[in-house]
């Protein structure tokens, strides 16, 4: 047998999310409605479709390692420098660099209990120390994060706003002065993924080395699988990541595909109000069940289910009717049923079949 590091020995084999792909292997057919990743289900910019296939002629080259184009493009919407701005494989590598640069076996780093995995199993892969803090009334609890902050002295402190898997969003006030009292020492990582959905962000000032806000094309734009996110820092955290990043790991295509769509602005605006009109579908698909839904600033709705065996049982009913959504695994957020805003079609299934199963 091979002999592993030691870290790599005692880690659990683990993903952080199983794939429709694989619930479609284990119920033996393809799903009618594919609503638990968050994926965008209103298409793609035919701008981007147009520049990806003329990019795909060309796949024989490396994409751009620097990514100059699209972060050119970035910065002058962002109103700022292209040094500002670094281009990865998603938002989850770009998460996996962050835990590289900064954490060092047994380093403090604090979040939500029940936030994001992805960023959990990159701090487990790097021996980093998980402090987590749970959340109240399904919030992220900005005073016990910043609690817990001042207590352990972080590394890392993060947090998706809009947050996953509630839904929920603090406003921009709110965040900066979060930011402001977390020990100087601290890097707040800010997973805006789903800021397109969201009003009234907060502002920082880019070369504040204190903050990392991380943004994807995978959400509203809808190129999931093209895998193309986005760190907005300082340049010295950038340039950190230049001693590691695989540089070759955005592909053309992707480039091609998120530049074009960043600059067609009428179908970003488009996409928004779609998921704006199934979200309260869904809110209204609650209300007539006497299901809570959680107000949400993304493209997802969380239903109440009142407590974690009936949310599975919904979740495991739906898939076998073919409709894969989610629930989060860790307390209080098992209660809740997360299901992607879906196109109309999907939508109305999604609302048939939920409505049988409920009064079943």
């Amino acid at each position: 047998m091979p002999k592993y590091s030691e870290l790599i020995a005692r880690l659990p084999a683990t993903t952080p999310f199983v794939p429709p792909e694989a619930l479609e292997r284990q119920i033996g057919r393809p799903l009618v409605a594919r609503i638990g990743a968050n994926e965008s289900r209103f298409g793609i910019s035919p701008k981007a479709v147009e520049a990806m296939v003329e990019a795909a002629k060309t796949s024989y080259f490396y994409g751009d390692p620097e990514s100059l184009d699209l972060r050119t493009a970035l910065a002058q919407g962002l109103g700022c420098g292209i040094e500002n701005i670094s281009v990865g494989s998603g938002v989850d590598e770009i998460l996996g660099w962050i835990v590289r640069a900064f954490v060092d076996a047994g380093s403090p780093v604090v979040t939500s209990l029940g936030s994001y995995p992805t960023f959990q199993y990159h701090v487990r892969s790097f021996a980093g120390h998980l402090e987590f803090v749970t959340y109240v009334n399904f919030t992220n609890d900005l005073g016990g994060l910043a609690e817990a902050a001042q207590r352990v002295k972080p590394r890392l402190v993060y947090l998706a706003n809009p947050d996953n898997p509630t839904g929920h969003y603090h406003s921009a006030a709110a965040i900066e002065t979060f930011r402001s009292a977390l020990p100087e020492e601290t890097v707040l990582v800010l997973d805006e993924a789903y800021s397109d959905f969201a009003d009234d962000l907060p502002s920082f000032n880019n070369d504040d080395c204190g903050v990392i806000r991380l943004r994807t094309f995978s959400k509203a734009h809808g190129l999931a699988g093209c895998r193309v996110g986005y760190a907005l820092t300082c340049a010295d955290i950038n340039q950190s990541f230049d001693k590691f990043r695989n540089h070759f790991g955005v592909n053309r295509v992707g480039q091609a595909g998120a530049l074009a769509s960043l600059l067609d602005a009428d179908f970003l605006r488009k996409v928004i109000e779609q998921v704006k009109v199934g979200r309260e579908e869904y809110h209204q698909l609650g209300r007539e069940l006497g299901i809570g839904s959680l107000a949400s600033w993304t493209n997802f709705v969380a239903f109440d289910c009142g407590s974690p065996e009936r949310a599975v049982h919904l979740r495991d009913r739906l898939l076998q009717r073919g409709i894969f959504v989610r629930t989060p695994g860790i307390e209080p957020l098992s209660r809740l049923l997360r299901v992607s805003v879906g196109n109309s079609d999907e939508r109305r299934i999604f609302a048939d079949a939920f409505r049988e199963e409920t009064n079943s």
